[in-house]
């Protein structure tokens, strides 16, 4: 089990910090190539972007960190849970309000329920 655990703190980590990397040194091509949107050159939607996606990459950290120092490992899953399970409950309520949006972004959903899903049950075995 700690294999896993390490597994998915691993993929969960390096997940967030490369989006939020990408998103960050680059949003306007990254958003396009990710999920089809095209931004535009925004001073004030840039900044929001970028501050977002320095949350993202700062989560990653503190996620990676926790597959190297034990006593973090707890905390980094309930940062990934909160992170991941955040992004979805954010796109579920968008879809609900705002109708479907693309299929990447569909798919990002995806991997964020996965993902907070994982990160919940590693969380939970790590408190048992």
């Amino acid at each position: 089990m700690e294999i896993f655990r390490i597994v998915v703190l691993s993929l969960s980590g390096l997940l967030l910090l490369f989006v939020g990397l990408m998103r960050l040194s680059n949003p306007i091509k990254t958003f396009l190539n990710s999920s089809g949107i095209k931004l535009e050159n925004d001073v004030n939607l840039l900044n929001e972007i970028r501050g977002l996606s320095s949350v993202m990459l700062c989560g990653g950290i503190i996620i990676l960190l926790g597959t190297l120092v034990p006593q973090l490992t707890t905390s980094s899953f309930v940062v990934a849970t909160l992170l991941f399970l955040g992004f979805a409950i954010g796109r579920l309520f968008s879809m609900s309000v705002d109708g479907k949006p693309n299929k990447l972004l569909v798919q990002g959903l995806i991997f964020e329920l996965v993902f907070g899903a994982l990160n919940i049950f590693c969380l939970i075995n790590a408190l048992v």
